[in-house]
């Protein structure tokens, strides 16, 4: 197949490789490079199909039953060939640049499917060589070519609609970048609050977006990567908002505005990243991993060790010498380590000088067998290969147990978070000192944290794991110094409840990267023993099918308690029914957005829906204090508050409703979860919504009468009505 006509436009980065040659007749045997699963669906059976057709065996006579199943497969591929057409077309009237390439593409696959389909037509097959007409069978070259065409054509399609996919991302990309500029020079909160509701917006339609696009690559590595930058962007959500609010509270305080670019900052690198990964892309030609580790060196090792077997003459002794010193070389991070204990540090310094002396008797051996001309494998060179082999199994079994036992204990020790607690306890006091003294406990932990991080990438076992190891390191690397800004703000301002909420945030993301490295030990120990395969799922991020619509709901319910916490900091009053009453809804709505993540305290599905029970009678409370205020409101301003009440109020008795429906089995109880997370959404929507209009309508009858309005107490409401 003819190189494909989207790969001057940058096809490297879609899902098919613009070079790529089908199977069999139609190329030089080389496979077609699809990076995504989508691609693949499409275009795999339709190479299968085609294939079949020209690998067919040219018997001189053939049976109705062969002549209809040719038949059968060319109307098959005319077929989808015109479903896909369809699709095609209908992507090319949405986008208006790219509208006349795909255009001529589906033109081009239409023809070449009605000629396989005229080649393969029985009517055809009858008499050819009487009457002259070219079938399948008098002439193959023409099926080839339009075999040929037909792929060239599909590839190009997929190729363009790909584009169209990158695209979207980067454009959504941009937004968010365009709105993070708005965000980090807003001077005030008002105008803060407006512009973060736009952001939280933007950050969905993104985690929809680069979300669908995790799933779909095949690449586990780029998987990887992509959930730890997605991870990234989630948790800097929250951060950012809280972030910013202590800022702007506190515009004077230098280390909250520290604290506040440190948020920026990272979030960039993380939409950066998830570019790189869409596009197949590096800055300025770096590479694409960290530095080797050490589970990849010894892997690499022993093929080639284990190599020598099918061929003597392959690999050079100076080759083999160089991987191992490089794999010695990378042993050090463990010798050198202040948290390997000294029986391990013995034996590793032991087992690399012994694997040394194995690797040299090899090679001796080796030579050896090389200058008699062996052409098949000596006794004495197969037992010198299982030496090694076994002495490098060895030496990788005593580091994944140096590097697992010291995490182990490493996680042992705090999780009690002692640390964090203090520092929350002695910024509320003000004391300043002691936020000192365990800000530099809080360091030392993350060096600990770090080293543990970069000993276990060693031992990971699969890329995908070394890849989440690197991003777990870089988490704690980053968050430490953020705690402690935090914890200094809080410590200038102890009174400042923002503060003290900002403090919690990145608390609460350092608890949750060590919850999660506790699952991450688990994973590797796994590998090492045998008990996983290669595949896995990244920690806490949306999952294959119906776990990623779930994760796609509580990114969507993390943003609403982001937007209506930032709406109810703007009351002075902060005892107001309403602004409890939206308070207390937020939280429960943020614990129900953990649940989607696997933390908080809601651990199973019953507690879930107890939770959206008691979430849709907090709403319904609600309601009747709207109700109470609407009442002492002017006729003219009643209206757009009834309007609102009225909307929430049915989505409140659907909550209830189905949080009370009893099911069975995991489909339905999946049913049941959606529903009732996205009611929830739905409530938290509106109440985004009521917040800022009964904040507008109280501040308007303030200004009218000279006095507050009163909001009844639940109490009072009940016993008015039974007046």
């Amino acid at each position: 197949m003819a190189t494909s006509p989207g790969s001057s436009s940058g096809s490297s980065s879609s899902g098919v490789s613009s070079s790529a040659s089908p199977p069999g007749a139609l190329g030089a045997g080389a496979a077609l490079d699809i990076r995504t699963r989508s691609v693949e669906q499409t275009l795999v059976p339709l190479v299968s199909q085609i294939t079949t057709l020209i690998n067919h065996k040219d018997k001189p006579k053939r049976s109705d039953k062969t002549l209809q199943a040719i038949q059968r497969v060319g109307q098959a591929v005319n077929l989808a060939v015109g479903r896909f057409v369809t699709v095609g077309e209908a992507i090319a009237n949405e986008n208006r640049e790219l509208k006349e390439e795909m255009s001529i593409a589906c033109i081009e696959a239409k023809r070449a499917g009605e000629t396989i389909a005229h080649l393969t037509d029985v009517a055809n097959l009858d008499h050819p060589e009487s009457d002259g007409r070219i079938t399948i069978f008098t002439d193959k070259t023409q099926v080839v070519k339009a075999a040929r065409l037909l792929l060239s054509s599909v590839t190009k399609v997929l190729v363009l609609a790909d584009r169209i996919v990158i695209k979207q991302i980067i454009t959504s990309r941009n937004k968010v970048l365009a709105t993070m500029e708005q965000l980090e020079k807003v001077s005030s909160f008002q105008e803060f609050v407006q512009i973060f509701s736009q952001f939280g917006n933007e950050m969905v339609e993104f985690a929809h977006l680069t979300g669908d696009r995790q799933n779909d690559l095949k690449d586990e590595k780029k998987k990887a990567r992509m959930a730890a930058s997605r991870a990234v962007l989630e948790k800097c959500t929250m951060m950012l908002l809280t972030a910013s609010k202590t800022c702007l509270r506190h515009p004077d305080c230098e280390s909250a505005r520290v604290n506040k670019e440190g948020v920026f900052h990272r979030m960039r690198l993380a939409l950066e990243q998830v570019i790189e990964i869409v596009t197949d892309s590096r800055p300025n030609g770096e590479n694409d991993m960290a530095p080797l580790s050490i589970y990849t060196g010894i892997k690499e090792f022993k093929n080639k060790v284990e190599g020598l077997r099918e061929n003597l003459y392959f690999p050079s002794k100076e080759n083999l010498s160089t991987m191992l010193e490089l794999i010695l070389e990378h042993t050090e991070d463990f010798t050198d380590s202040a948290y390997t204990s000294h029986e391990h540090r013995e034996r590793i310094l032991e087992l690399s000088k012994q694997s040394k002396m194995e690797l040299e008797h090899l090679v001796s051996v080796w030579m050896q067998a090389q200058n008699q001309r062996m052409k098949d494998i000596t006794e004495d060179l197969e037992v010198a290969i299982l030496k090694t082999c076994q002495c490098i199994n060895e030496l990788k079994r005593e580091l994944h147990s140096a590097a697992t036992s010291m995490a182990a204990e490493l996680l042992k020790y705090h999780a009690d978070h002692m640390v964090l607690k203090t520092l929350k306890i002695t910024g509320v006091e003000g004391n300043l000192e002691a936020v000192a003294e365990y800000t530099c406990k809080l360091s030392e932990q993350k060096e600990q944290l770090v080293e543990m991080c970069r000993l276990l990438r060693h031992v990971s076992g699969t890329e995908p794991l070394e890849i989440t190891c690197i991003h777990a390191e870089d988490t704690f690397r980053v968050t430490g110094p953020q705690i402690i800004s935090a914890a200094e703000t809080l410590a200038l301002h102890p009174s400042s409840k923002i503060a003290k909420e900002n403090l919690d945030v990145f608390c609460e993301a350092w608890e949750s990267q060590l919850s999660d490295m506790s699952i991450l030990l688990r994973e590797i120990n796994d590998v090492f023993e045998g008990r996983r395969g290669e595949k896995r799922v990244y920690l806490s991020l949306p999952r294959p099918g119906e776990q990623a619509k779930i994760a796609k709901l509580g990114v969507e319910l993390h943003l609403l308690t982001s937007d209506i916490d930032s709406k109810t900091e703007k009351w002075e009053d902060q005892e107001n029914e309403i602004v409890r009453y939206g308070q207390s809804m937020s939280s429960m709505a943020y614990s129900m957005y953990l649940f989607t993540r696997g933390e908080g305290l809601l651990k199973t599905t019953q507690d879930l829906f107890h939770q959206a029970e008691i979430f849709a009678t907090e709403a319904t409370k609600l309601v009747s204090t709207l109700h109470a205020f609407s009442n002492q409101l002017e006729d003219d301003d009643k209206p757009l508050l009834l309007l609102e009440i009225d909307r929430l109020i049915p989505v409140c008795q659907q909550l209830q409703i189905t949080a009370k429906t009893t099911v069975q089995g995991k489909n339905a109880t999946f049913i049941k979860v959606d529903a009732c997370i996205q009611k929830t959404t739905v409530v938290m929507t509106i109440l985004s919504q009521i917040l800022p209009l009964c904040y507008k309508l109280l501040r308007k009858q303030k200004a009218g009468n000279g006095y507050p309005i009163s909001f009844p107490m639940e109490g009072e409401q009940n016993s008015n009505k039974n007046k």
